[in-house]
């Protein structure tokens, strides 16, 4: 887990938990999101890692972010600006994410396949691993000719690889051991 993680765990989780008792979850995401975007663009990196103060650090985020945040916003990214922690916000975004989607019981799937899925396909697959992984379903689905036939499928720390370019490679590491 790296040091980014960490530092924002407890802001997501507090993020997390006043949106759910304000029941504004889909709204914190997307003013999280929005400050994530702010945060990781090149240069306002370069700001925060300058030897600026934690009021000019928040002033310049109220002023970029300003609607798009409410009051409550505001103040995550004061007090992170005070704790010199603005460069976690889009870590503190995805474990926001993470955490809403633990909370309404859902599972983004990322599958890669070797020709584009039809929507029968999507409809079945999404049937099939909501029924696995006892959860809504949301796929996100790619397209990647080298692995052949099949799909890679890939939710959280599940990986099912029934590609043949799967298959492939570990027909080799058999043979080679």
């Amino acid at each position: 887990m790296s040091d980014m993680t960490n530092i924002a765990r407890p802001y997501a989780k507090a993020a997390f938990e006043y949106a759910v008792e304000q029941n504004a979850l889909a709204a914190w995401q997307q003013m999280l999101a929005f400050a994530a975007e702010v945060a990781n663009d090149v240069n306002m990196i370069a700001f925060l890692r300058s030897n600026t103060t934690a009021t000019a650090q928040a002033e310049l985020m109220k002023q970029i972010c300003g609607e798009y945040l409410d009051s409550a916003a505001h103040n995550l990214i004061h007090v992170m600006a005070e704790n010199q922690r603005l460069l976690a916000l889009p870590a503190v975004f995805a474990k926001f994410t993470e955490l809403k989607s633990e909370y309404e019981r859902e599972a983004v799937v990322e599958v890669t396949s070797g020709t584009e899925l039809n929507a029968a396909q999507q409809e079945k697959l999404v049937a099939a691993l909501s029924k696995r992984l006892d959860r809504k379903v949301k796929l996100l689905c790619s397209v990647d000719a080298s692995v052949v036939s099949g799909m890679l499928i890939k939710a959280g720390d599940m990986v099912i690889d029934g590609t043949v370019r799967g298959k492939l490679d570990r027909l080799v590491t058999a043979l080679q051991s």
